[in-house]
């Protein structure tokens, strides 16, 4: 199994106040997106990653999201499988999250 790395929500928040090219994919469901993602984020439900991967550009820097890092370090380590190389994954979720949120 591939190392994943992790990326803490302020270092997240800094990357995204600096407009670094990183992608922020949100795999929670339908009804927890609702009460919020963080901006810039695109949605695709962990159950959906599998299909949506080949829209995905290996090429570019990936932080995956869910409520809690449970269900994002899975789809961090299927994406790293993949052969995508900068995949991070958001330490605690949107649990730790602090920052605004887009609804």
């Amino acid at each position: 199994m591939s190392e994943v790395n992790i990326m803490t929500p302020e270092q997240l928040q800094q990357a995204l106040d600096e407009d670094k090219k990183i992608e922020i994919i949100d795999v929670r469901e339908n009804e927890e997106v609702a009460q919020g993602m963080i901006p810039t984020a695109k949605h695709i439900p962990l159950g959906n990653v599998p299909e949506e991967v080949d829209n995905l550009n290996p090429g570019k820097e990936y932080v995956l999201v869910c409520r809690s890092g449970r269900r994002s370090m899975n789809a961090s380590e299927f994406l790293k499988e993949k052969g995508f190389k900068k995949v991070h994954n958001l330490e605690g979720g949107m649990l730790d999250w602090k920052g605004e949120l887009v609804f």
